[in-house]
Parts: structure tokens; sequence; C-alpha cells
């Protein structure tokens, strides 16, 4: 199995590095987001790299029957470990985990029965893992999501030479950031899904991202959450499609969709939960100042969004192409401050001006704006607001028009930068 085969994910690093860890490597994700394949990924990396014969390795799938049936009794699997550790050290993987009978109390005895034998579990990313595995395997796991594919990740299997230049940072040339930015309004448009992105044309990605999402009201939301108004549900995740960035009211949406507020409430907790959407409050210093109820949402890949709203539309002919825009440096946002500390907010006075992003890491805030389009070095209204009360160091506005520049306003340097050259800019901040 050659690593070559495989495109690179940005989280496998963090995965090497948890081989040698005692604890249960746990990987999450939605559906068809490569959980397997991040698995054989580290198969390969053990026999590839690190030389193990194969014997060495266990791998199993729990949609398999034969598979299965090594899982219906704790003792006789551990049983089956004790005799396979007596040569040294062996590596269990475990696709879809969840569906072990009574799994987190099966793999906790497994843990605790303290064989020489590192478990690696796959899981869907669905509310049926997070109940079976949160607090039986508490200080034997450590959990690791898998998104879809970053921008990053998208790069690499659309033109590996760019994916290099901007990975490492570099500076394009005019060329290559024209093809930057026409492949990330592509990404944009149809998302990180793995199998949506390799695919050729646009009739394939939506009809695989329909697959995807018909799967997750089936499986997930109808399946395990028992969600009971399906009409209501899928009303709900497109009314959020079309309020990308806006603040949510509850009461609204429970008036428009004829429902209690308390449904609503545990709807966005399973759409939350299931990785369909993120929600994020705002910052605040004196809350009588600023609103402090009401958060906004975020989908976590755009193509489902756009799935919602059936509008596929290029991104240079979308009406929305500004919330499609700001969406986009949400996730990629997220998912480069998922293992810090930072907070991720907005800021909204009770006047209405706000400012899209502010990054909260202690008593340092880092303000961004996301423009879709702009013609010249302005500082929008709400940026210069923030950075005249707040006065922080440094404040960003990432736009796909102009980039690699920078303004000054008081003592806060302004960067303009592209979305994929955000994080590089931070860290030289």
């Amino acid at each position: 199995m050659a690593l070559e085969n495989y495109i690179e994910r940005e989280i496998f690093s963090e995965i090497v590095d948890h081989i040698d860890k005692p604890e249960i490597t746990l990987i999450t994700g939605s559906r068809q987001v490569g959980k397997t394949v991040l698995m054989e990924q580290t198969i390969a990396h053990l026999i590839n790299k690190r030389s193990l014969p194969s014997h060495a390795i266990y791998s199993y799938n729990m949609d398999l029957i034969r598979d299965w049936e090594m899982f219906q009794d704790q003792s006789r699997f551990i049983e089956f470990l004790a005799e396979r550790t007596r040569k040294g050290k062996i590596y269990v993987f475990v696709d879809e985990a969840q569906k072990v009978p009574e799994a987190a109390r099966f793999f906790k005895g497994v843990f605790d029965s303290k064989m020489n034998a590192k478990l690696f579990l796959t899981g869907s990313s669905s509310l049926e893992i997070k109940a079976k595995f949160k607090e039986t395997l508490a200080g034997r796991k450590r959990i690791f999501h898998l998104p879809p594919f970053t921008f990053i990740e998208f790069l690499s299997a659309k033109d590996k030479t760019l994916h290099e230049y901007i990975k490492e940072g570099k500076e394009l040339g005019s060329i290559d950031l024209q093809t930057a930015i026409r492949l990330y309004k592509e990404y944009l448009t149809f998302g990180g899904y793995p199998r949506v992105v390799l695919s050729e044309s646009s009739e394939e990605k939506k009809a695989i991202l329909h697959e995807i999402y018909s799967s997750y009201v089936e499986k997930d939301a109808l399946g395990f959450l028992e969600i009971k108004n399906k009409t209501a549900f899928n009303r709900l995740v497109r009314l959020l499609s079309a309020q990308v960035g806006q603040l949510v009211n509850i009461g609204e949406l429970s008036v428009h969709l004829g429902i209690d507020r308390s449904t609503v409430e545990r709807y966005l907790q399973a759409l939350e939960e299931t990785f369909i959407i993120k929600r994020i409050a705002p910052y605040f210093r004196n809350p009588r100042q600023e609103i402090v109820k009401a958060g906004k949402i975020y989908f976590l890949d755009s193509g489902i969004r756009h799935l919602v709203l059936e509008n596929f539309m290029p991104f240079d002919e979308k009406t929305d192409k500004g919330l499609v825009h700001e969406n986009g440096v949400f996730i990629e946002l997220h998912f480069r401050l998922r293992n810090t500390l930072a907070g991720l907010h907005f800021w909204r006075t009770k006047q209405g001006t706000e400012v899209d992003f502010v990054i909260e890491e202690g008593l340092n805030l880092i303000p961004i704006e996301a423009k879709a389009t702009i013609k010249q070095e302005t500082i929008p209204t709400g940026l210069r607001s923030f950075i005249e009360k707040f006065k922080p160091h440094r404040a960003f506005v990432v736009n796909l028009s102009i980039g690699n520049s920078t303004r000054g306003l008081h003592s806060t340097v302004i960067s303009f930068t592209y979305p994929f050259e955000i994080m590089n800019t931070l860290k030289k901040a």
C-alpha cells in the first residue's frame, strides 16, 4: 500500500504523532469524509515507514458480517489479543467502531486489560458515537475530527505544485495566483467532500452531494436522532443555508417553521453535533452595549449548503457571493484554530456595526473582515470602528481581489490578504 496513492490529509501528521501514545486513537468525521482512507494511510505508514510486518496489524470493518462477529464477545476478543501480542506489540484498526455492541464498555475493557496493543477506531460524526464513547472512555482516548477537504487538501488533488507553494507560504506569481483564485471559487461552490472533489463533471458532483445529504437525513436525523418532523427539519436546514453569517433568531425560526422553540434548539444542536453547521457567539466586553443573545451560523461544507439551496451557479454569478466567501473564510479559520486555545467570535453592536470574525487569544484580539470583492485598500466601516474601540495590533481584510498589502490605522497594521494565505499571514504577524 503506497502512501503516494493518497491525497495528503492535514491531520495525518497528528495521527502519526499519536501512534506511540497508549490512548485509543479515535477518528470521527461525517459520512464520506475519508475516515477509512485515513486509517488505510496510517496502516501504510506503519508498513512502509516503520517496517512493521503485516502480521502485527489487524484491520476490521464493522460493516462486514465476518468482522462484526469478532466483536460479539469481549472476553474472546481480549483472549485473541493476548495470543497475538506474545510476539510483540500489535496495532488494531476498527472501522465504524460505534457499531460494536455496547462499544464504549467493550473498548474500555480491552484498553484496561493492558494488552500490548494500540487501538485505532473510526466512527461517524453522529450523536451515536458521542453518546457511546463520551464518558466511559474518559482518559482512555484522544479524538481526532476529520473534516471534508480543506482548501490545501483540495489543491493537493487539483494542482500539487500550487499546493506546495501555498503550504510553504511562498509568494505566488500572477499566473499561479489566478489559478489559485479560480480553484478556490470552485472549492467554494462544490465544497470539500473527497468524492465530490475527485469527480470530473458538475452533475456527478451534485449527485454525490445529494447522496451524502440524503444518507445523513435518513440515517442520522431520522434514524439515531429520531427526528419525527422531516419536513420541518429540512426546511430549517434550508432557512439556515440562506442565513449564513447572519444573526439566528430562534423565535423567528420557530414561528416560520410552526414548531416550538425547544424543538428548533434541539434540531440546531443535532445539526451542530453532526458537523453540518457551526454556531459562533459574539465577542463583547460590555454586555450593555453589544448584542449577546443571538449567535451566527456557518456551514462546515459549502457544497452541502448549495445543495440545500439548489444553487450551484458559478461563484462570479452568485448574488450572495459575499456570504459564500465569508463562509469559506470561516471554514478556514475554524479548522486552523481547532487545536489552539483561541476563541472565534464575531462583533456586532446594537447600532448594527459589525466585524465578521474576531480571534480572541487571551487579551489579544485579531479582527478579520471578509470581502469577496474590493477594488482598493479601503478599511471597512465596521473594522475601523473595532480598531478605534479595541486598538488591536493587527487586523485583516480577507478578499479575492487584492492581497499582500498593508495599511495602518492608529497603531494597528491592517493586512489585505487572500483566504488561502490568511493563516500564513497570521503566523508572520
